[in-house]
């Protein structure tokens, strides 16, 4: 299984992004995904979730009112729009996918078995 995770880059405060990540997972649809983000020196953390038919999301506080992932399962792909970034939101972002079926959105990186190669977003002041 590959997650190609796409659409980085610089930006300026404000700003929007749109990052892509296609699977070539089986079943694709029948799994949850996720994004999360890591910034240098410290831990990963939780960015966007959503389930597997798309119709349930889940955000942290940091990030909610901002970004918005949705999925296209025609396409096998998940993408995270973000808007009105700030330099905080400067990380490298990873998409990953449940190792089991969800239903619900899932906030916990234990429960994602396959995980991209990441794509660096910046954000300048």
């Amino acid at each position: 299984v590959q997650l190609q995770a796409s659409g980085g880059g610089l930006v300026q405060a404000g700003g929007s992004l749109r990052l892509s990540c296609a699977a070539s997972r089986r079943n694709f649809s029948n799994y949850g995904m996720g994004w999360f983000r890591q910034a240098p020196g410290k831990e990963r953390e939780f960015v966007a979730a959503i389930n597997r038919s798309g119709d349930s999301t889940r955000y942290p506080d940091s990030v909610k009112g901002r970004f918005t992932i949705s999925r296209d399962n025609a396409k096998k792909t998940v993408y995270l729009q973000m808007n009105s970034l700030k330099p905080e939101d400067t990380a490298v972002y990873y998409c990953a996918s449940t190792l089991l079926p969800r239903r619900s959105p899932a906030s916990d990186e234990n429960a994602y078995i396959y995980w991209g190669q990441g794509t660096l977003v910046t954000v300048s002041s």
